[in-house]
């Protein structure tokens, strides 16, 4: 027997057991196909964490591989832009990156809202005394001078530079990472002192402590915000499956604020998303399906 004959009935052989099976030679086909890479790009906020992680186990279990890439909020927009990276799930619109949306959005593909209803503002533990931002110069003192802030190219540190001077407050805004924020947020809750920081919804910090967001008469911060996906333009043409899976993906606050917990928890990220979506199939399947 030549070898070739061999190989074909060896072949036959093995779609005959998988078709018993319930499988076709599509799907060995789809198994076996490299589909290729996709680069998600994200900034170090604990939303953005938690959906990119799921992303890229959804991603995989279509069959991509997928890249990380931990980026400032500039260089993240300008990657897609310039197409070094094919995504983020991190832009918030239309306030907290308005400047990088106004200088970059007609050069990436914006496939809209995949998470609504987040808020942006000066967060304290509840039982401050203080209740607006306007209320800040008179209890500054207890704040040591201070607001404490994340990375200084976050679209929430320029507001917040703005409502500084837009209430003329007696603190400083101390720029740090998010992870600075709510390890200081920790240390003054357990000591029972009085912080500041910048916060967002949606973030784990919530379902950990009892805080408020502190009043904004003026509006500086804007009304609620909508996370947006968003993809290098070509990204359709060049793998459409993965393009309709990220124009599908859409989720609440309290999906993200599962995955954000465990993930604050001590799990490792990936693996936190990765059990988030074998615990929701029926969600994963509707951005599968795209």
């Amino acid at each position: 027997m030549t070898t070739s004959l061999l190989s074909y009935r060896i072949r036959a052989a093995s779609l005959a057991l998988l078709a018993g099976a319930g499988l076709t030679a599509g799907a060995v086909q789809a198994d076996d196909q490299d589909k290729g890479t996709v680069k998600l790009s994200y900034v170090e906020w604990a939303s953005a964490v938690a959906s990119t992680n799921v992303m890229k186990a959804v991603l995989e279990q279509a069959g991509y591989n997928v890249e990380t890439s931990s980026l400032s909020a500039a260089v993240m927009w300008q990657s897609v832009a310039s197409g070094d990276t094919d995504a983020f799930l991190a832009g918030w619109l239309p306030t907290t990156h308005e400047d990088y949306n106004e200088k970059l959005g007609d050069q990436v593909d914006d496939l809209g809202a995949n998470l609504d209803g987040t808020k942006l503002g000066l967060v304290v533990p509840s039982y401050v005394e203080a209740d607006s931002i306007s209320d800040l110069n008179e209890y500054a003192d207890d704040f040591d001078g201070q607001i404490v802030g994340i990375d200084p190219g976050a679209g929430i540190m320029r507001l917040s530079e703005n409502v500084v001077d837009e209430y003329d407050l007696d603190l400083n805004l101390q720029s740090g990472s998010g992870a600075t924020m709510t390890a200081a947020l920790k240390s003054a809750i357990a000591n029972e002192e009085s912080i500041a920081v910048t916060g967002w919804t949606p973030h784990w910090m919530f379902a950990r402590w009892d805080l408020k967001y502190l009043d904004d008469p003026k509006n500086v911060y804007g009304g609620a915000e909508h996370i947006n996906t968003v993809a290098r333009q070509g990204l359709e043409d060049d793998m459409p499956e993965a393009y309709a899976i990220l124009n599908a993906f859409e989720w609440t606050a309290d999906d993200m604020g599962e995955v954000m917990l465990m993930q604050e928890e001590g799990n490792d990220p990936y693996k936190a998303a990765k059990q988030w979506v074998d615990e929701h199939p029926d969600m994963v399947n509707e951005w599968l399906e795209g």
